[in-house]
């Protein structure tokens, strides 16, 4: 089964990294559900500006614990280098 690490852009321009098995689900979830990420929640509406396939589940939670350790300035040049 194949795991997805994305960034969202949050209405207020910040970024929310995180991972799912089911990228259009958990989108939805972060734009309508009460349960769930606090940060997306308080910031809607969000958008999906990257997202990239990850085979296991150990590597996807890797790359998303990577990235949410990168500056700003550099989740940027991600997104723009994947548009």
């Amino acid at each position: 089964m194949d795991h997805f690490v994305y960034i969202l852009k949050c209405a207020d321009g910040t970024f929310y990294v995180g991972s799912t098995n089911n990228l259009e689900k958990r989108v939805t979830q972060h734009n309508t559900a009460k349960a769930g990420a606090h940060y997306t929640k308080i910031r809607r509406p969000v958008e999906l500006v990257y997202f990239e396939v990850v085979k296991t589940l150990i590597k996807t939670r890797r790359r998303e614990a990577e990235i949410k350790r990168w500056p700003r300035e550099k989740k940027i040049e991600l997104i723009k280098s994947h548009a």
